[in-house]
């Protein structure tokens, strides 16, 4: 079949890398403009525009799917298009265009968390098991009839960086298998069932640490919003990003001493490790960020703070 693939950042790449080595054509990658990055600000293509440029094809960047993008993808006269986190929507006219319609790959087990970020909000919540989704795309989001779902069991460690990277990966081929049975005449598409539940895109206000929560709620958030927007909290009036915590429990080589009992947000070093009291348990930072520092060992910045009697989380 001859293709349109949409999609813009880095969780959409093994798709296209996937259809690209399959034995349909892609006309054409439809993908968002280049925005700033980096320190400098340097404009910078979408990581889904950087490969359709290595594998040698045509690209189309908007920001939304207008009159005139429309029109370009019409011209293409493509059978199916396959759209993974474009970041736009997609109104009836371009729905249409394509003889098969669209597919969209989604990183849930629809009808749970439709929205723009479903993994975060899936391992905010503490889930263990979520599923890469294919489905027919139509107007209202992230509600069309499912083609393929795979599931996916989530680490109880990882962040939901690295959960999307290993999805994005098992996405991949689902949409594969989707795209063949298509083309072959054989695809099934089922609607949705259950309750809908939504996945509203990360803010930074997610990111703030609420050291008074159980230590699972509050692993999980800083699990969930790493590595955008990121997890922070303040020390005085300096704002500290946690990067990495840990269940005492789940610390390699060992149990290592047992963690203190700490009121919420305050500080011990104990063993070579930082922990942090919450409503319950104790929690172990890793790696951690002050304001204006790079990225370091938790324990070693705890340590260069001096005596850390009196200091708490806020």
């Amino acid at each position: 079949m001859r293709l349109v693939v949409a999609g813009s950042p880095a969780a959409a790449v093994p798709t296209l890398r996937r259809l690209a080595a399959s034995d349909h054509e892609i006309a054409a990658v439809l993908t968002r403009p280049p925005t700033p990055q980096g320190r400098k600000r340097v404009l910078t293509p979408t990581p889904v525009a950087q490969v359709a440029a290595e594998l040698g094809l045509p690209v189309i960047e908007a920001s939304r799917v207008d009159e005139a993008v429309t029109a370009q993808l019409a011209a293409l006269d493509v059978d199916l298009g396959v759209i993974v986190a474009y970041g736009a929507l997609l109104r009836r006219a371009a729905l249409d265009t394509p003889r098969h319609g669209w597919v969209n790959l989604h990183f849930s087990e629809l009808p749970a968390y439709r929205g723009a970020a479903p993994v975060q909000r899936a391992v905010m919540a503490g889930d263990t098991r979520t599923a890469a989704t294919v489905f027919q795309l139509v107007e209202a989001l992230d509600a069309g009839p499912v083609y393929a779902s795979e599931p996916f069991t989530i680490d109880p460690e990882a962040t939901s960086g690295e959960v999307l990277t290993a999805m994005a990966e098992t996405g991949a081929e689902v949409v594969a298998r989707v795209v063949d049975d298509i083309a072959a005449g054989t695809a099934v598409a089922t609607e949705q069932v259950g309750e809908p539940t939504t996945a509203p895109k990360t803010t930074l206000d997610d990111g703030r640490i609420d050291f008074a929560q159980p230590a699972a709620a509050v692993h999980a958030r800083i699990r969930g919003v790493t590595p955008e927007p990121g997890a922070f909290t303040h020390l005085g009036e300096t704002r500290v990003k946690v990067l990495r915590a840990q269940r005492p429990d789940h610390q390699p080589g060992g149990p290592g001493d047992p963690a203190p009992s700490l009121a919420p947000g305050a500080l011990r070093v104990l063993g070579g490790r930082l922990f942090v009291g919450t409503a319950d348990d104790a929690l172990v930072l890793t790696e951690v960020q002050p304001a204006g520092k790079k990225a370091m060992d938790a324990a070693a910045w705890a340590r260069g703070l001096g005596t850390l009697d009196g200091k708490v989380f806020a």
